[in-house]
């Protein structure tokens, strides 16, 4: 399929500012509904994490008690690389006072354990925290409500687009801390589904990085990334190419690209047209394929590839990239 300079600068652009307040919008919903249960909102009420981004985060504390949550957007949203103004919005709900950790393990030079920081195992409740939000937002939304095996989904009108909220517990891996510090833990969450083993996500170091990466490559990081999600939405709508587009995730791909180095895209677009820089880049990757063992999430920390089906699917879709894509 031929591609013109002016598709792929259209493509290249962020989302309009409205998609903001439908975000904003959102957060408001979801913390309102949860305020059912004992939660208000702290004095910060809904503010932005990171500028340039649409990570809007709203924390609430339970009146009478130690509990905690924050709500923040999370995925292509709040890293300002959506290419679908239809697309849900994705927003974590993280229970914070009850956390799991990692710890180095008995038997290594420094093991650690609950007693070396002081914490003590959370009695089971009667209800999963996916429970209790999803109870609230059924309470609040009705039949628009719909529990998946990762997240709760809550079907959108005119007021708000579709959300799906990812009710999480607090992850905290000490295994670099050497002072007994409770606070020196890398933070991610973990996300327990109905089926299937527990996920380890990292969402805020994968905005974190991704403005980090945008500014370094003045802001053309996150230009191409818009590109090549276009161009697999493309290739889904493509009877020829859907299995094959189909077979990798959008994150997958701004994360491929996330570990291309920074100098390349000075180098290349900076100087040529778009349409170009974009051939050139898959070029680049057809002859990276070998290292993309080596590649790691946009977050810094989990491998790109967790499997060799993943990183065949991975390979097929560069391959099929390359034949889909031609410029003018």
């Amino acid at each position: 399929m031929k591609f013109t300079e002016n598709m792929l600068d259209n493509y290249s652009q962020p989302l309009s500012t409205s998609e903001d307040q439908l975000c904003k919008n959102s957060i408001r919903l979801v913390g309102d509904a949860l305020k059912r249960i004992g939660f208000t909102d702290d004095s910060e009420g809904i503010h932005l994490l990171y500028p340039d981004t649409y990570s809007y985060s709203l924390q609430l504390k339970a009146i009478g008690s130690d509990r905690k949550i924050k709500i923040f957007v999370q995925g292509s949203y709040a890293n300002n690389t959506n290419v679908r103004t239809q697309s849900d919005v994705d927003i974590a709900v993280i229970q914070e006072e009850v956390f799991r950790t990692e710890y180095r393990p008995a038997g290594s030079a420094y093991p650690q354990s609950d007693d070396d920081y002081g914490f003590c195992t959370a009695p089971l409740q009667a209800k999963t925290f996916k429970d209790e939000v999803q109870e609230c937002l059924e309470y609040t939304f009705g039949s628009d409500v719909e529990r998946k095996n990762k997240s709760i989904k809550v079907h959108g009108n005119t007021y708000r687009k579709d959300v799906d909220t990812v009710p999480c517990l607090r992850y905290r891996d000490y295994r670099k801390d050497y002072n007994r510090d409770e606070t020196n833990y890398v933070g991610g969450v973990v996300i327990f589904p109905d089926e299937g083993s527990l996920i380890i996500n990292y969402p805020e170091q994968h905005i974190t990085n991704g403005r980090i990466k945008n500014e370094r490559t003045n802001h053309y990081y996150k230009k191409m990334v818009r590109i090549i999600k276009k161009m697999r939405y493309l290739m889904k709508d493509d009877p020829s190419y859907m299995t094959v587009a189909e077979g990798v995730s959008s994150f997958m791909l701004e994360s491929l690209l996330w570990n291309i180095d920074n100098e390349w895209y000075l180098d290349n677009c900076n100087y040529y047209r778009r349409a170009f820089a974009f051939d050139q880049m898959i070029a680049l990757l057809l002859r990276s394929k070998g290292s993309f063992t080596d590649y790691k999430e946009a977050n810094g920390i989990k491998p790109l590839c967790e499997n060799a089906t993943a990183l065949r699917k991975l390979c097929d879709f560069i391959d099929a990239l390359s034949r889909f894509y031609e410029y003018e």
